[in-house]
C-alpha cells in the first residue's frame, strides 16, 4: 500500500540527543544543510504558484539526483522528482513551517521512491549476483548520469545540491553497491551516510525507530563493503572528471585512432575490468558481458581495431556520473555519417585506466547526443564538440 505524506510529512524535527555511535564514524549534522525556504515556503502553502515554482527550481537538482540514488534510472528519478512535487503543491497545506520546506521535499520524495519500488518488485534491488562487486552494466535499469559541469561540492559557493551531487556518491560502483540494498535500507543509507541527516531525523522521516534506523545502516555498511571494488576508499571527493582524467581520456582516445595497440595497453591497469550492456558496442547478447585484465581487454579490442574487420570510430567527450565519458560512434563502410554505438564512462586511478564500462546507445538522449553525426555536419542534430577524435571501439 502506498503511503500517505500529508499527516505525517512534516515532521522532520526532533528535541531527542542524537548521541546513538553504531561503531561507525558519526555522520555530520543536517541542521547546517537543511536550509530555511522562509516566506517563499508560506507563500506557497498559501497558493501562491509563483512562490512554489521558485522552491522548485531551487530544489528540484538535489531532489532529481537524491531519487536517481534510490532508483539508478535518470529516466524513473525525473518522473518521481515530477511526482514530489505535484504531491507536494496538493498537500502544500500540510507543511506547517516546524521542518524546513526542503526537509519536507526530501520526505516526501523518500515516500515517494519507495512506493515506486514496492509497486516493481524485480526493481527493488539486486539478488542472486554472488559477492563480487557488481558491474553497473550487469544492473538492467542503472543508467549513466548526465552532468552538470563546473560543479565542486567542496567550493566555498557550492549550494545544497552540489553537496548532494558530490562525485564519489553517484559513481557508477557507489550506485551498483546500493542497488544491493533492500529499499529501505537503501533510504537510511542514503539519509544517513550521504546527506548527513542524524538518526533520530532518519527515524521520523521514515517512521521508525532510532535502533531501526541504526541497525540498518550498518547491514547496508557492510553490503557496501563486500559491494564496492577495493580501492573505494581511496578515491578523491570530487564532483567533475578531473584534468589528469581528461589528458588520459584524450590520450586514450589518439591511441585507438591510430589504432595503437601497445599505447591502449599502456593506459589500462593490470587488472582493469571492463563492461558492456546488451546493445553497447555490438554486443548483441541479453546479458551483459565482462573482461578482466588488460591482456584479455586488449585481444578482444584488437579485431575491430586491426585487419580486415577494422571499423572506424569516432567520439563526442562528456562526462557521466563524474567521470570522464565518450560517446562512440562508427561509420559503416562506404558511407559519411557515424551512427550511435555506445557510451563508454572510465574510471581512472593513479593516471590508469581501472574500469570501462560501456552502455547501450538509448542512453544517448539523456546527454543531449545525436544518434548520428556526419562529416560535413549533417545528421541526427549537431554534437556538443566536434567528432574530431575518435574513440574506443565497442567491446
Amino acid at each position: 500500500m502506498g503511503r500517505t505524506d500529508a499527516e505525517t510529512d512534516d515532521v522532520f524535527v526532533v528535541d531527542t540527543d542524537d548521541s546513538v555511535t553504531d561503531g561507525e564514524p558519526a555522520a555530520p549534522s543536517a541542521q547546517s544543510t537543511w536550509t530555511d525556504d522562509g516566506s517563499t515556503a508560506a507563500a506557497a502553502r498559501e497558493g501562491d504558484e509563483a512562490a512554489f515554482a521558485r522552491l522548485v527550481r531551487r530544489h528540484e537538482r538535489e531532489l532529481r539526483v537524491h531519487c536517481y540514488r534510490m532508483l539508478a534510472s535518470v529516466e524513473d528519478a525525473e518522473d518521481l522528482t515530477q511526482e514530489t512535487f505535484l504531491r507536494a503543491w496538493q498537500r502544500r497545506e500540510t507543511f506547517q513551517g516546524r521542518a524546513t520546506f526542503r526537509a519536507w521535499l526530501y520526505r516526501i520524495a523518500t515516500n515517494a521512491c519507495l512506493d515506486f519500488l514496492e509497486r516493481r518488485p524485480s526493481r527493488r534491488m539486486v539478488v542472486g549476483r554472488g559477492t563480487e562487486p557488481s558491474r553497473a552494466v550487469a544492473i538492467p535499469w542503472l543508467q549513466p548520469w548526465p552532468d552538470r559541469p563546473g560543479v565542486q561540492a567542496d567550493s566555498a559557493e557550492a549550494g545544497p545540491d552540489a553537496v548532494a551531487e558530490s562525485r564519489e556518491t553517484i559513481e557508477l560502483a557507489f550506485l551498483a553497491a546500493i542497488q544491493h540494498l533492500p529499499p529501505r535500507q537503501r533510504a537510511v543509507l542514503i539519509l544517513r551516510d550521504v546527506l548527513g541527516t542524524p538518526a533520530a531525523e532518519t527515524a521520523i522521516l521514515l517512521s521508525d525507530s532510532v535502533a531501526s534506523v541504526n541497525s540498518a545502516v550498518q547491514r547496508a555498511r557492510a553490503t557496501l563493503r563486500r559491494q564496492l571494488p577495493p580501492r573505494r576508499l581511496a578515491w578523491a571527493a570530487t564532483a567533475d572528471a578531473t584534468r589528469e582524467e581528461r589528458v588520459v581520456l584524450r590520450r586514450y582516445m589518439a591511441a585507438t585512432e591510430r589504432g595503437d595497440m601497445t599505447a591502449l595497453a599502456s593506459l589500462l591497469r593490470e587488472d582493469a575490468r571492463c563492461g558492456q550492456q546488451p546493445g553497447a558496442g555490438g554486443h548483441s547478447g541479453t546479458d551483459a558481458v565482462g573482461y578482466q585484465g588488460r591482456d584479455v581487454i586488449i585481444s578482444s579490442w584488437a579485431p575491430a581495431m586491426d585487419g580486415a574487420d577494422a571499423v572506424e570510430f569516432r567520439l563526442v567527450e562528456t562526462t557521466a556520473n563524474g567521470l570522464p565519458a565518450a560517446a562512440v560512434y562508427i561509420r559503416p563502410p562506404g558511407t559519411t555519417c557515424y551512427h550511435a554505438f555506445g557510451l563508454d564512462v572510465l574510471r581512472i586511478e593513479g593516471g590508469e585506466i581501472a574500469e570501462v564500462d560501456a552502455f547501450a546507445p538509448d542512453v544517448f538522449p539523456l546527454f543531449g547526443l545525436p544518434a548520428v553525426v556526419c562529416r560535413e555536419g549533417r545528421g541526427g542534430g549537431a554534437s556538443r564538440r566536434p567528432a574530431d577524435a575518435v574513440a574506443p571501439p565497442g567491446r
